[in-house]
């Protein structure tokens, strides 16, 4: 019963039924994020017509993440849930049915081109293995009874669900946000839009700042070691090669094995740079360094921004101190 409710939710998502006809709203639109990352996008986009709700806030980590009574709360008066999908958010299905709520749960992911997850033991050995972030058969990988088909089932392995490392599916995000709001809220739409527009612009602008940055990394020192695996989309878009101890979610220690190998795999490609990230503990990263020789960079922002006075408190600073900190780890400035 609770699944066919559930899978109800996620039709609304994909086809918004029920929200396109909304009457004219005479308060903010009550908005909850799952995580800070897509908060601040919804910031951009919603400007002064929303009131954002963030459920996991800045240098906090998604994967270990237990709601609390005011998260239901939140969701219960809410008029839009945005989340990132691709079984990111494994505490939702919980959430959702605790809460009651009827909000429109929007999947901001669902119409970028998700990439498969690859362990360090699956590279070694030629296999795929990875983390159910649902722990189940998640909301967002739900049969769509209205195509008859799985969602993301061309994809071979476990779906990386962190697509937001991507600039361009970070646009794809805006996107999908404007257009929740605009199905909640219609009198606001022209503003949503505009606004959508203008941040767009200002991501287009910023990817090929990245891309700049990227370029001036010399072939063979292309490979960059991080806690966990949140940047396969990065290196997919951007031309680099990351790997990680901890796979794919943080929630659980890697095996010896897996450290011995990735170890192995570091001393025989030379990594260029490794890094911490803001959400994770530094130990193995600096076990790894240790016994690899390799210097550590300094921290990368993967799953959360920072608080506002840290370095990247939004996306936009989020991805361009990545990039800025990778570069320079990696040529030495």
């Amino acid at each position: 019963m609770l699944k066919c409710r559930y899978a109800a939710l996620v039709m609304s998502v994909i086809t918004f039924s029920g929200l396109a006809a909304s009457a004219a709203r005479a308060e903010e639109l009550k908005v909850v994020a799952s995580f800070s990352v897509i908060a601040d996008m919804a910031r951009n986009v919603g400007g002064d017509q929303v009131a954002i709700t963030t459920l996991v806030g800045a240098d906090s980590d998604v994967h270990v993440y237990e709601p609390s009574p005011a998260d239901a709360a939140a969701l219960s008066k809410a008029d839009v849930v945005l989340v990132n999908g691709l079984h990111f958010e494994g505490f939702l299905h919980r959430l959702v049915e605790s809460s009651a709520s009827e909000a429109a749960i929007v999947e901001l992911a669902k119409d970028v081109k998700p990439i498969a997850f690859k362990s360090p033991s699956a590279e070694a050995e030629g296999e795929t293995g990875g983390h159910d972030h649902d722990g189940e058969h998640g909301h967002d990988g739900v049969h769509d009874h209205a195509t008859g088909s799985d969602h993301h089932a061309h994809v071979h392995g476990p779906i990386d669900p962190h697509a937001f490392q991507s600039i361009p599916n970070a646009i794809t995000y805006v996107r999908n946000i404007a257009d929740a709001f605009c199905a909640a809220d219609s009198e606001g739409c022209a503003a949503y839009r505009a606004n959508a527009e203008s941040y767009t612009e200002r991501l287009r602008d910023l990817d090929r700042e990245v891309r700049a940055m990227i370029a001036t990394i010399p072939a063979g020192k292309q490979v960059v070691i991080t806690s966990h695996d949140a940047f396969g989309y990065f290196g997919h878009e951007y031309g680099l090669t990351f790997l990680a101890p901890q796979g794919i979610a943080t929630d659980a220690e890697p095996s010896a094995a897996d450290v011995a190998k990735l170890i192995g795999q570091v001393k025989h490609e030379n990594a260029a740079a490794i890094f911490v990230e803001n959400i994770t503990n530094a130990r193995l990263i600096e076990q790894i360094a240790a016994e690899t020789g390799a210097k550590v960079g300094g921290t990368l922002y993967s799953d959360a921004l920072s608080g506002p006075d840290g370095p990247a408190p939004t996306y936009m600073d989020m991805m361009r101190v990545n990039a800025d900190r990778i570069r320079g780890a990696i040529l030495g400035s």
